[in-house]
């Protein structure tokens, strides 16, 4: 045995520092110039003990992850950079196979490594990034088919308890999300059956929202704008709890829900003449939360509240969220407003690897993510920079000052962080104070597919405004 082993970074987390470790052998091979020994570590009766025909196995499977995407978008395969073709391979590390009654096919989509299970919210984000920007539109089919089975009461599971219980439903996004990886996936196949097949679970999703389902999830009928929340439940992406303490409620109607509900209606408007039928009844409630979505214009700091209608009133710090009311298809802002909104999100939350989550003028700022569990926690959604938000923002960006070029110079810095935390791979979160330092998980499943999305998505309108000769097929 190997006493007291020292855990540098659990010490730095505030975790149980040292550790017994097993000596199970020593390995000695003596080796010529030229010779090659391979240790195998299997879980396998009858492991390969083949080392160079395992490494050539890999090879070829990562020379095929790197045809397709190359035979999806020609041009713009050439011209990638290294971080990017290395994303591509990095994408699927994520998409593994969920164990469900009668479908052999289900996948699902790893939140993080290595610690995180398969999360609906995550997996929905991230889905359009992994799968269609790599050119593998037949893998998110499945993973939409999986989650779509266990929607309940209007909402997708936050996650799937790891010892076989129910899942968890504690997301109020989660579901939103899922319309807008089902558009993208739609956009991108014409997967007209897959859309009919889901289209009345869809329509179920809206009107439980909308007449309301778990956690007082319910539309306002005066606004139209979806409300959430309840004592002791963290319903959106920002969900760190510290014990009985909810370190940001944001009980309420907040900002990003609320674009993903404007944008859901919408989405469903245009299904639903897809479909033949009748889109009336979407169209206006989209139009009802329209007009609502404009109460969450803050005039007096030129941008939006966070959220809306909390227990002490609008919740006016400055946080990413609303980079989403100018990053999805359909603004519910004037165009003045979406200028303003990335202006205040580049100016006080960009930095070279993300978002901040939270201003660095706001008191409640916390620099850096370092500490025992409840400090990491106030800190989590608190100052702390997230990846995967750095692809809404560079879309959010493009779309208010249409330079492609300035747009895709935010994800170049990325290039740098492959080769620092995760190898290969990007990772979860940051310090939100210089020099950035990566913490969290080192492979992200967000972070990686916002990262390809954004830099395909900008990529292919740098390549149109060249015109035709670009040769580019978009999948997205």
């Amino acid at each position: 045995w190997y006493r007291n082993f020292d855990l540098a970074v659990e010490r730095e987390r505030g975790l149980d520092d040292r550790e017994d470790h097993l000596l199970a052998g020593n390995f000695l091979v003596a080796l010529d110039p030229g010779d090659s020994a391979t240790l195998v570590l299997s879980t396998d009766h009858a492991p390969d003990l083949d080392g160079a025909q395992a490494l050539e196995r890999s090879a070829k499977f990562e020379r095929s992850l790197l045809e397709r995407w190359a035979t999806a978008y020609p041009a713009l395969s050439e011209a990638a950079p290294p971080w990017v073709r290395q994303l591509v391979l990095a994408a699927d590390q994520f998409i593994v196979r969920r164990s469900v009654a009668r479908d052999p096919d289900s996948r699902t989509i790893i939140a993080g490594y290595h610690w995180f299970g398969d999360w609906g919210r995550d997996t929905m984000v991230a889905l359009p990034g992994l799968t269609l920007s790599t050119g593998r539109p037949e893998v998110a089919r499945p993973i939409l088919r999986t989650f779509a089975r266990f929607a309940d009461r209007g909402m997708l599971p936050n996650y799937f308890p790891e010892s076989g219980q129910s899942p968890e439903y504690s997301s109020v996004d989660a579901a939103l999300w899922f319309f807008d990886a089902l558009r993208q996936y739609h956009a991108s196949t014409r997967d007209t059956d897959l859309l009919r097949e889901l289209f009345p679970l869809l329509a179920e999703i809206i009107q439980d929202c909308a007449q309301g389902t778990r956690h007082r999830i319910h539309v306002d009928p005066q606004d139209g704008l979806l409300y959430a929340g309840e004592p002791g439940v963290q319903l959106t992406w920002m969900d760190a709890k510290a014990d009985d303490w909810a370190v940001t409620p944001r009980t309420g109607k907040p900002i990003e829900v609320n674009a993903l509900w404007f944008n859901a209606l919408t989405t469903m408007a245009d299904w639903a003449r897809i479909l033949k039928r009748s889109p009336r009844d979407y169209q206006k409630m989209a139009e009802h939360a329209r007009v609502g979505f404009s109460r969450f214009w803050n005039e007096t700091a030129a941008c939006c509240f966070d959220v809306l209608d909390g227990p002490q009133g609008n919740d006016a710090p400055l946080r990413p969220n609303q980079i989403f009311a100018v990053s999805l298809p359909e603004s519910p802002l004037t165009p003045a407003q979406q200028r303003a909104v990335v202006d205040a999100c580049a100016r006080r939350l960009l930095t070279s690897c993300g978002l901040r989550s939270l201003a660095p003028d706001d008191p409640h700022y916390r620099s850096s993510y370092v500490g025992p569990p409840r400090d990491r926690d106030s800190a989590y959604h608190q100052g702390t920079v997230w990846g995967w938000l750095l692809g809404p923002f560079v879309l959010a960006h493009l779309r208010v000052y249409k330079d492609p070029v300035l747009a895709a110079s935010f994800l170049e810095p990325m290039a740098q962080h492959l080769g620092t935390y995760g190898l290969g791979t990007a990772g979860e979160i940051f310090d939100g104070d210089p020099p950035f330092a990566p913490r969290g998980c080192i492979a992200q499943a967000w972070t990686v597919g916002e990262l390809i999305r954004a830099w395909t998505t900008v990529k292919m309108s740098q390549a149109k405004r060249r015109g035709p000769r670009a040769n580019l097929r978009s999948r997205n």
